[in-house]
């Protein structure tokens, strides 16, 4: 076994890795980019290599600098974790050649795999069911366009060497496919160093169902069951989860059986994982063979008790399968969500920034720890104070519960979202929320088209109606109590000028709360001690009972016996009198006051916000990389104005209304904070 492995990672797979080799007794070195100098991964490592500035492909794509850094540090083996060199055979070639093991497939047969274009051919030839299309790679937007026609829209139009939802369009007519291709070919060469394009059907109404695989150096291949992975949003999986609510017992078999086929037609030796794309008749199709480990590994592990981070050393390490098929366990249900720094409030755009507080849901199951299962997990790279940066991907910290099925499972999810507590960046937990409570996912009625149809207009706060409205009312009113029995304790206050503490109150909604006119509340037979109030508002009672202390961000307890996990801020908006209460997914922010403070609140004029409506604003931080109109320039609704990169993503601004170009703001090249101006019409 090693004694010694170098993560080639960043975030949080590098700590994933790092906890299993811990467990094993392996030391472990990190690699860092300028960037990552204070992340967690590199506070966890035994030892820590800089290898470049903050764009990847001078640091975590330089192969060149990483193998120096297992000779520098005396690593055995290297893991690649995923994204970035896992699958680039190239790479694992060259660790091979210098005498290091390579935790992964061997080159050969990611050479095969990782190629989208040759693994349809192997699939086929192998026995496997594939999709009709086009496998060679395409040169021109009008020859995409010509092979497009010629399959028969939709088509998929798909980088060969894409992963996470990067490099892949979907087309319904000639000017999407003439685009969709351009774009695809960009995101490619920019974050694969590889613009190799083809095109397929792309099957309408499907489910993406993927089967987990292992294999070893003696011939042992086995399936380690399958994860539903439908939940996407622009082709990027949101939420995963294992076993599937839709697929049968003779078609799980049948996936895992065609899957082992596949990888012992390639000599496959490590954890890998097989693409299905399955329609509503559970036919299926192969989509594409990831080898390496997947983002949504975890849920696997839930399910079979089995650490796959583990096996892949072993396994690397010339050992033999410790399990055959027969002993593949399926045990209970797990999901897991992906908490991205994005604003779902803004068209999901890209939210980097410091992270002021980051406060995960208490965990009572481990990564690399397959002993203590059904409960809640948090794999992530980063910590209180940490800094999401702009250059990679956007996951803050994967969340993964499981419970003994999937009605449990989906209530541990819930409360695990009520708990998590991400400031000073947006994180798309909201929205997960809403997921979660939608009758469709909770019934295991959706397909990959399911977000697309559901929040077609994008995602808004009335999106996420909370099945008791009053409560979010009446914890406003609790939670205002709790503050003003504490000022009212102040010593030192002036005799007759002290602050007073009633028991009637007016919760003023603020913004798009959901709140559209004041509701009374009172708060009887309050005890500091216990915490315990009861809040009557509308027509309903609550009993709540929490040890909540001020500046406390999460708030748990009790309402009429029965628990529950919320959040609550002070002073939001720059006004020092509002609350905001999330629960559930829902944010409510109020203003609490007296009686008399919300008549005197109610004469109080309104301040327009100033109108910038002339401006195309910049949504998120990121780099511009292209202006595409310039000062005179007639521009009409809808027309391209610039593209921004953000977190490896290209992001087209289009104007919004017809105008002529009066001023260009910001240059090609320039770095962008939120809102700052790009264009000004006249």
């Amino acid at each position: 076994m090693f004694t010694k492995i170098l993560i080639a990672n960043r975030g949080e797979i590098a700590c994933r890795v790092i906890l299993t080799a811990r467990k094993m007794g392996i030391k472990t070195v990190a690699v860092y980019s300028d960037a990552d100098k204070d992340a967690r991964h590199v506070e966890l490592a035994d030892e820590a290599v800089n290898i470049g500035p903050a764009p990847s492909r001078d640091s975590y794509l330089q192969a060149e600098k990483i193998i120096a850094a297992c000779k520098q540090t005396g690593a055995q083996a290297v893991h690649p974790g995923y994204g970035f060199l896992s699958e680039n055979s190239g790479f694992a070639k060259r660790v091979e050649e210098e005498g290091i093991v390579f935790i992964g497939p061997k080159h050969y047969s990611i050479a095969a795999m990782g190629d989208k274009i040759e693994s349809k051919k192997l699939a086929g030839a192998a026995g496997v069911n594939c999709i009709p299309g086009v496998n060679d790679a395409i040169e021109t937007a009008e020859k995409a366009v010509e092979i497009a026609k010629d399959i028969g829209y939709p088509v998929m139009i798909k980088a060969s060497a894409g992963g996470g939802g990067k490099g892949l369009r979907v087309a319904f007519n000639d000017k999407e496919a003439f685009e969709g291709f351009t774009s695809c070919r960009n995101e490619a060469r920019n974050s694969f160093g590889d613009d190799r394009v083809f095109i397929e059907k792309f099957v309408e109404e499907p489910r993406h169902i993927e089967i987990q695989l292992i294999g070893d150096s003696h011939g042992n291949v086995i399936y380690l069951n399958e994860r539903e992975c439908s939940i996407q949003r622009r082709h990027q999986k949101v939420i995963e989860e294992a076993p599937s609510p839709f697929i049968s017992e003779a078609t799980r078999k049948a996936m895992g059986e065609q899957a082992v086929q596949l990888a012992k037609a390639v000599n496959y030796q490590s954890a890998g994982t097989v693409e299905f794309v399955v329609g509503k008749d559970q036919s299926f199709y192969f989509l594409e063979m990831n080898t390496r480990l997947q983002v949504e590994h975890p849920v696997t592990e839930c399910i079979t008790g089995l650490d796959l981070v583990e096996l892949m050393i072993r396994v690397a390490a010339g050992e033999k399968l410790p399990l055959t098929q027969d002993q593949v366990k399926r045990d209970g249900w797990a999901i897991e969500c992906r908490i991205n720094a994005e604003d779902p409030f803004r068209g999901f755009l890209p939210s980097t920034g410091r992270l002021v507080r980051f406060q995960p849901p208490r965990e009572t199951m481990f990564a690399a720890n397959t002993e203590h299962l059904y409960g809640v997990r948090v794999d992530t790279g980063v910590q209180d104070g940490g800094e999401i940066p702009m250059f990679y991907d956007s996951m803050i910290a994967k969340l993964i519960v499981h419970g003994k099925d999937r009605n449990e499972a989906i209530a541990k999810m819930r409360e695990a979202l009520n708990s998590f507590v991400i400031r000073g960046v947006s994180s798309n937990i909201p929205f997960q929320a809403a997921l979660l409570a939608h009758p469709k996912f909770v019934a295991g009625d959706f397909n990959t088209g399911f977000i697309a149809e559901n929040y077609a207009q994008g995602f808004r706060a009335e999106d996420v109606p909370h099945d008791d409205a009053d409560f979010l009312v009446a914890l406003a009113a609790y939670v205002n109590r709790r503050i003003r029995a504490r000022a009212a304790g102040i010593s030192g206050q002036l005799p007759g000028h002290g602050v007073m503490v009633g028991e009637d109150y007016v919760v003023i909604g603020l913004g798009a709360s959901g709140l559209n006119t004041p509701q009374a509340a009172s708060v009887r037979d309050f005890q500091a001690i216990s915490g315990s109030s009861t809040v009557e508002t509308g027509t309903n009672r609550y009993e709540i009972c929490s040890g909540w202390h001020l500046g406390g961000t999460r708030i748990r307890g009790t309402v009429n016996g029965q628990p529950f996990a919320a959040q609550v801020e002070r002073g939001v908006g720059r006004n020092p009198l509002a609350l905001r209460i999330i629960h559930n997914g829902t944010r409510l922010d109020a203003m609490v006051l007296s009686p008399r403070a919300a008549q005197l609140h109610a004469l109080m004029p309104f301040k327009a916000p100033p109108d910038m409506s002339r401006y195309v604003l910049s949504p998120m931080p990121g780099l511009l990389v292209e202006v595409a109109v310039q000062v005179g320039q007639k521009v009409q609704a809808g027309e391209r104005v610039a593209v921004i990169e953000a977190m490896k993503m290209e992001n087209v601004l289009f104007a919004a209304a017809d105008g002529v170009v009066g001023k260009v703001l910001a240059a090609q090249g320039e770095s962008l904070s939120v809102d700052q101006p790009i264009v000004e019409f006249a």
